[in-house]
């Protein structure tokens, strides 16, 4: 596309494209070449847009954590409802979805981008997993204000298991599903690794939340 074409919408095609790009080539084939590459723009129109490829990624990151507030709202929404480990089971197979998934090395690994963050927004600097830890948090709170888990339990050390274990589970799926092959297969660590390697198991998932929950629903008194 030449340099003075107008692209509509620019801002969302271009974080759709570095969407794409961060999916498929990982954090360190993000760069503003790939991502005007994979919007079919020239490379100004990013800079058009934003003062540096930072500025870029901050936008990117802030706007996929904006999109978690709908499945936060969703968990809050089903408080009293069902059960306190499948609604959390459920709740952790999406917010920890491939792109938040993704996104969260690439704030690792880039400091100005966390600096950024946290400039941009309190507690920005670990954005994605600080989403996800208020929407379990708040809805750990609100059930256990309905009596449906221990009045003593302790929300943040529970939250704090829940996100980091199920961060780990999420994001350890390479490396699981590169495994399973090789011991199915009986190759060694020389194949290729799975491009679209398969997500935990919900059952994988329910054995993290209900493990983590197994003392506070069990002390849960119950009502008369």
């Amino acid at each position: 596309m030449p340099t003075g074409v107008h692209l509509r919408d620019a801002r969302q095609q271009l974080f759709d494209a570095a969407e794409r790009v961060l999916l498929r080539d990982g954090p360190d084939g993000l760069t503003s070449r790939a991502v005007t590459d994979e919007a079919a723009c020239a490379k100004g129109v990013l800079h058009r847009h934003f003062a540096d490829f930072d500025a870029f990624l901050t936008e990117l990151v802030l706007d996929r954590a904006a999109r978690l507030e709908t499945q936060a709202r969703a968990l809050r929404e089903a408080v009293g409802t069902g059960t306190v480990a499948g609604n959390l089971t459920g709740a952790l197979a999406t917010l920890f979805g491939p792109v938040p998934v993704a996104i969260i090395p690439l704030i690792t690994f880039r400091d100005e981008l966390r600096a950024r963050l946290r400039q941009a927004k309190p507690g920005g600097g670990i954005a994605i997993l600080a989403q996800v830890a208020t929407a379990v948090s708040a809805y750990l709170a609100d059930e256990r204000a309905l009596g449906r888990i221990a009045a003593d339990a302790d929300i943040d050390s529970l939250t704090l298991s829940l996100v980091g274990g199920g961060h780990l589970l999420f994001a350890d799926r390479d490396r699981d599903s590169d495994l399973d092959r090789d011991r199915n297969s009986g190759s060694g660590s020389d194949r290729e690794p799975d491009l679209d390697p398969d997500p935990p198991t919900m059952a994988a998932v329910d054995k993290l939340v209900t493990t983590v929950l197994a003392d506070v629903l069990r002390r849960r008194p119950r009502r008369t």
